[in-house]
């Protein structure tokens, strides 16, 4: 799975800290997410489009090996 998070941080100049700070998780948790290394669960991947005023459509992308 893909995601655009990365980009939308910086659209709205705000670090992996602050959104791990806003939907409950760790930095590393931010991090790992938009490496490519982990995959949210259903719940956070809400949150985290919730933060961006956005869908979770719009932040991950199912990939055909996915």
């Amino acid at each position: 799975m893909s995601n655009i998070i990365r980009e939308e941080r910086a659209k709205w100049n705000m670090t992996q800290q602050e959104l791990a700070d806003r939907t409950g998780v760790s930095r590393q948790t931010i991090n790992s997410i938009e490496s490519g290394k982990y995959v949210p669960s259903t719940v956070l991947a809400i949150k985290i489009a919730m933060v961006f005023n956005t869908t979770v459509n719009e932040i991950f992308e199912l990939k055909e090996k996915d």
